[in-house]
């Protein structure tokens, strides 16, 4: 699991990064707002540790473009305890608060109790009678249970964790083959070709970008 921790102290970012890599999470970091959001555009993040006040893009500015992109859950960091940053902080969709100064090992505790809840309720994903239950492993189209390869349902709940987002066929390769995949990326369009077949009615939902990828196209 990849968290991002995002604040302008640098003693603060090195404090949470010990105590998670103890945990073995991957740890990745911003100072701002900005370089956040350049993160998340660039890497696969399950949770962020966001700081309020800061330069450039405070972190209430940085929630809301970031939740434009994807749907990540957030726990806030903030000098400031009361109760008004406090609600426009969950009024933005944050999932949890933590005020300054913390102890370190609360915060990995919380970490590990918003990303254990969150894992449970994103055990499925649905878009109409298209459902993929990540629980039972296995994909259901009106209440019909359709037959997929492993890199094929992989695929699939990737795009749709990732949906109306551009994905390059490079970050697919990455992601769904690995790092160390020798294959090229005729190998996304053949399961992206197969997959659509499989998906029946639902097909059209894999959009192409020309000369990039592919998009799991909803609309809301």
């Amino acid at each position: 699991m990849r968290i991002l921790i995002c604040d302008d102290e640098e003693l603060i970012r090195d404090v949470i990064k010990e105590y998670l890599l103890m945990e073995h999470f991957d740890v990745l970091e911003a100072s701002n707002g900005i370089e956040a959001i350049e993160q998340v555009k660039n890497n696969d993040i399950d949770l962020i540790v966001m700081d309020i006040m800061m330069p450039k893009m405070d972190g209430y500015q940085a929630i809301r473009e970031i939740k434009k992109l994807k749907d990540i859950p957030f726990i806030m960091l903030s000098a400031r305890g009361e109760e008004f940053d406090k609600l426009y902080g969950f009024d933005l969709g944050v999932d949890d608060y933590v005020t300054k100064p913390f102890s370190p090992k609360e915060l990995v505790a919380r970490i590990k109790a918003v990303t254990k809840r969150l894992q449970n309720e994103a055990a499925i994903f649905k878009y109409k009678t298209l459902v993929l239950d990540d629980l039972a492993h296995e994909v259901r189209i009106d209440n019909e249970k359709i037959e997929l390869t492993p890199k094929e349902y992989d695929l699939l709940k990737y795009f749709m964790q990732n949906k109306n987002i551009a994905l390059s066929r490079d970050t697919i390769l990455t992601n769904i083959w690995g790092y160390d995949f020798f294959g090229d990326e005729r190998t996304v369009d053949t399961h992206v070709k197969t997959l659509r077949n499989n998906l029946g009615k639902y097909r059209d939902l894999i959009t192409t970008v020309r000369g990039m990828g592919y998009k799991f196209e909803i609309k809301e």
